[in-house]
């Protein structure tokens, strides 16, 4: 058999009795990793350890999995500027989560006969969301609506590290301007203090000072 030492340094090709031997001396196991290979090839590890670290690593690849999640937003192609902006808000907030966008603009009555109002809309919407994401499917005319899909350009692992450093930012900011808040007022009361015992320390008037000196 072919022996691995704990470090992954090649020991050689060794009888199974000095393998076992090696493995008791330095109080590990012997497990065989390559049973197919020719001779085998065992390791000298910890195996509690292994399948403790083995575990660890799979618990965290679950908890950094994410599923791809489709948003979905609802536009008119007559849509008011305000709306429209309220609407573009939340793709942005979407896309930086990152998140896919369903975008789907409903025609209704007269509007059916003029398509490009609502191609010209998400072509607009492409346009101001582009920093955050892309086309992923080109709109697209779907009975009485028209969809398109956007996508972001950063995976949602990697939004997620984003979002949390944004927290982290304003945790911070925050604790700044509180901090400063609190200075302040602690200067403002010192400074009040000092007036008070400055007042306090004025001789005041009497009598004898209002005499005339002849």
């Amino acid at each position: 058999m072919r022996l691995v030492g704990p470090n992954g340094e090649q020991v050689g090709i060794v009888r199974i009795e000095d393998a076992l031997r090696l493995a008791q001396e330095a109080d590990l196991d012997l497990v065989e990793v390559a049973a197919t290979a020719r001779p085998p090839v065992c390791k000298l590890m910890d195996f509690g350890k292994y399948k403790y670290e083995t575990a660890q690593k799979a618990r965290e690849s679950r908890r950094n999995q994410t599923n791809t999640v489709i948003k979905e937003m609802k536009l008119r192609p007559k849509i008011d500027p305000h709306d429209y902006e309220t609407k573009k808000g939340h793709v942005v907030r979407f896309l930086r989560a990152g998140d896919k966008v369903k975008i789907t603009i409903m025609f209704r009555g007269r509007e059916q006969s003029r398509p490009e109002l609502g191609f010209r809309l998400l072509q607009r919407l492409a346009e101001d969301v582009s920093e955050l994401g892309f086309v992923e499917s080109s709109p697209r005319q779907d009975g009485r609506n028209m969809i398109m899909v956007l996508g972001p350009h950063k995976k949602k692992s990697e939004a997620r590290v984003d979002v949390e450093a944004d927290k982290a930012k304003r945790k911070a900011e925050r604790e700044a301007e509180e901090q400063a808040e609190r200075a302040e007022r602690a200067e403002q009361a010192q400074a009040h203090e000092a007036e008070r015992a400055a007042g306090s320390t004025k001789k005041p008037k009497g009598p004898a000072d209002n005499l005339d000196p002849e």
